[in-house]
């Protein structure tokens, strides 16, 4: 197993920040994620510490203790020199429908344009790739999806608009997204996902996790207006492919 140089600094009283390399390399992702259930499983009580993975960093927050940094780091480091035979969580391939109507993509036409292909060439490139979940956050369940081909890398949008809507999926930089919930936002939006991302009600809030893979496929209007439908009542099926890690 490869040892990164990690840096771990204080995060305020109940938390430390573990940072790897600054690169978005999915090796890196693999460590964060196979070092955290080695933390779980052998070293901190899941129910005191909430451990946010993030690009190329872990943040561990103690839940009601205040942490004793120095001490904390030093046996961090060694836990991390120790890290072998964890047993890595399962992730899922999972496959969500984006409608790409005008309607919905009201940035789709100018980002063709901008980035010199046919509307049908976006469409086609935003769905054969598949792309992996690096991070979840700025609201609950946006998933940070890195992976993007470069004929897609488009800036963000000069002004932010006050209003994106939930189900938006968008592009900004290397990244592609989906909103979880209407909120303000400045990525270009390409199309509309027609199922919950995030839904508090459920068991799981966020159904996917950091480390898993989304692809994305097209579907017309009409299948958009069911899945709306079945969201609403709790019987739409995702699908998902079990991963070999």
């Amino acid at each position: 197993m490869m040892e990164y140089p990690i840096s771990i600094r204080s995060f305020g009283e109940h938390a430390v920040l573990i940072e790897w390399p600054n690169e978005v390399d999915d090796a890196i992702l693999e460590d964060i994620i196979q070092f955290r259930s080695f933390l779980k499983q052998n070293c901190l009580e899941p129910q005191e510490w909430e451990m946010v993975p993030a690009y190329n960093s872990l943040t561990l927050i103690d839940r009601e203790r205040t942490i004793d940094y120095q001490m904390f780091k030093a046996q961090l480091k060694t836990w991390y020199r120790e890290r072998v035979g964890v047993k890595s969580r399962l992730r899922y391939l999972w496959k969500l429908p984006v409608c790409y109507d005008l309607d919905f993509a009201i940035d789709l036409e100018e980002v063709a344009e901008r980035l010199g292909q046919s509307v049908a060439r976006i469409i086609e490139l935003h769905t054969s790739n598949i792309f992996t979940v690096y991070g979840i956050g700025f609201l609950p369940g946006f998933m940070y999806l890195g992976g993007l081909p470069k004929e897609l890398e488009v800036p963000r949008r000069l002004e932010p608009r006050q209003k994106v809507a939930k189900g938006a999926v968008g592009l900004a930089g290397k990244q592609t997204g989906i909103y979880p919930q209407e909120s303000p936002g400045g990525w270009n939006i390409i199309g509309n996902c027609s199922v919950p991302i995030f839904d508090a009600k459920r068991e799981e809030p966020c159904f996917v996790n950091v480390g898993d893979r989304i692809q994305f496929y097209a579907i017309s209007r009409a299948e958009y207006d069911l899945h709306k439908i079945q969201g609403e009542v709790g019987i739409y099926q995702f699908e998902k492919i079990k991963l070999d890690v």
